[in-house]
């Protein structure tokens, strides 16, 4: 399988995509502002007590107070709190070290935390729809082989899906000889087979951030983050890579070189994979991924021969319903009809969870079927088709209904993307200019650019359709225009603008306003 990663770097936000044979099978879009990602640690200050849900609400400087469940502090507060709150009552000296009993299960939070105290905490969930961060207050500092815990119990824990006991063995007895005094570690599986050189390197990056907390905690006033967690592009690569990948392309310089570092420090021998795309054409472009995200992403998802999914999402969870359409086969019956849409339904679905990253209770709506054999079978489809889903799930059997009922691990807001366009010529009022004036218009706004601005080196970006027409013929409107104003004028097309929606950039490729009032004085 043919595995890419493509990573679209703009102003505002990032969007990754990665590709399984050219296929989108996840989609991320972070925004540069976003503060509370998941793994960023804070000191906080507790709000509000909420006996009758034995939990807190907690400021961390977002617009909603973040929630606190005493079952997420960790059996290990006492002991990590201890330790915070004497580096905040003494900053110049180092704290001791004070073991204390494991928190009680059923305990109450009124007896663990009061209003107005400063606590470590870290994110496990980011702000979704109405509410606030969801906290823990077990911090845990994760590397691409290890995770390690700091102040927690002294052991190592290894991933169930680690097979051998000799391998395990190995790793438990290597971990345990490099892990630093007062820390848990958790070896996760991509540490099957790792030597102790490239697991030692980690533990020592690992143990570098737990002591920028601390040099965090010690230098905070008040609220504050901490440690941020790292940037979206190099999170994924950690979660996702493994030998299958043959390319990482990104768009920025800078990103470009963190990507190359990273890599190199956990797959040497697999830094050539990193490649800067450089190509005047958008990334996603190159690469089909703006046309896949567009019939993607909309409430109606369309597979083969006229079958089709319809997907909405309410408060409480998201429903798919799965229709056959205009699908049938003369050759077949209702039911062997039924069991292939269902069977082709399940593995769209299974992408969809990925690629919309959607979280929480999922119901989907099946074509009835009358032999429970073919029920199992569906259903044992579905479990295979999401053994390649990292995120936490279960599936239930189909019921008597039709339906089938999946949870999924939600720790951000699912990804939406709004496929519909607002009219770039009318902006939504039903009527617009004259659309034959469209290239006059284009070559006015040119003429200003260079004959008013001065500017040379010009770059009109346009649809594809109308990128097709400014091209046509020998003597086009590109060669004229280039002949009557600039030679260095250049045309590119872009899927993602409107039809009639165009921009000016410059040789740096930064977007040139073409209004004249904006020059004024």
């Amino acid at each position: 399988m043919n595995k890419e990663l493509a990573i679209d770097i703009k102003v505002d936000h990032v969007d990754i995509a990665m590709l399984e044979d050219h296929q989108l099978v996840e989609f991320h879009e972070e925004s540069l502002k976003q503060r509370f990602a998941v793994g960023n640690i804070y000191i906080g200050r507790v709000r509000k007590i909420m006996a009758g849900l034995n939990a807190a609400f907690v400021d961390v400087g977002c617009d909603k107070e973040a929630f606190l469940h005493y079952n997420d502090l960790g059996e290990q507060f006492l002991t990590v709190n201890h330790y915070v709150q004497q580096i905040l009552n003494d900053r110049r000296h180092e704290p001791t070290f004070k073991r204390f009993p494991d928190l009680e299960k059923e305990g109450s939070i009124q007896s663990v935390l009061t209003v107005g105290q400063m606590i470590l905490v870290q994110v496990m969930k980011e702000p979704i729809s109405t509410k606030g961060p969801r906290l823990t207050g077990e911090i845990s500092i994760a590397g691409r082989n290890m995770v390690l815990l700091p102040l927690a119990q002294s052991r190592t824990s290894l991933s169930q899906k680690i097979k051998g006991g000799e391998e395990r063995s190995r790793l438990r007895q290597l971990v345990a000889s490099i892990k630093p005094e007062h820390c848990g570690v958790i070896v996760r599986t991509v540490a099957d087979g790792k030597f102790v050189a490239e697991l030692d390197a980690e533990m020592t990056s690992l143990q570098r951030k737990w002591e920028e907390v601390l040099s965090g905690i010690r230098s905070s006033r008040g609220i504050s983050l901490v440690l941020e967690e790292l940037n979206r592009s190099i999170a994924t690569l950690r979660d996702l890579f493994d030998p299958e990948f043959e390319a990482i392309h990104v768009n920025d310089r800078e990103a470009y070189e963190e990507l190359t570092g990273y890599v190199k420090s956990i797959a040497p021998d697999k830094v050539d994979i990193v490649k800067f795309y450089n190509d005047d054409l958008p990334i996603f472009d190159h690469f089909a991924i703006t046309k896949q995200v567009k019939s993607l992403f909309g409430r109606v998802v369309s597979m083969k021969r006229g079958a089709y999914l319809v997907m909405d999402q309410t408060e409480a969870m998201f429903v798919v319903d799965v229709n056959s359409g205009t699908r049938t086969k003369s050759t077949q019956g209702q039911e062997e009809n039924a069991l292939e849409v269902n069977i082709m339904a399940a593995e769209e679905i299974a992408r969809q969870l990925r690629l919309r990253d959607i979280g929480g209770i999922v119901i989907i709506d099946f074509i009835d079927m009358d032999v429970k054999a073919n029920n199992q079978k569906l259903f044992d489809t579905m479990n295979q088709c999401m053994k390649s889903d990292r995120a936490r799930h279960t599936i239930l059997p189909i019921t008597k209904f039709g339906l089938m009922q999946i949870t999924r691990q939600r720790v951000r807001p699912a990804t939406i993307v709004n496929t519909q366009e607002t009219c770039p010529t009318c902006f939504g009022t039903g009527k617009a200019q004259p659309s034959i004036l469209f290239t006059d218009q284009l070559e006015e706004k040119l003429d200003f650019l260079v004959n008013t601005l001065g500017m040379k080196d010009v770059t009109l970006c346009v649809h594809p359709f109308v990128e097709a027409f400014i091209t046509k013929g020998l003597w086009s409107l590109k060669r004229q225009w280039q002949r009557r104003y600039t030679r260095k004028f250049r045309l590119l097309s872009m899927q993602e603008l409107g039809f009639l929606q165009f921009k000016f950039v410059d040789a740096q490729g930064n977007e040139i306003s073409t209004t004249p009032t904006d020059y004024e004085d």
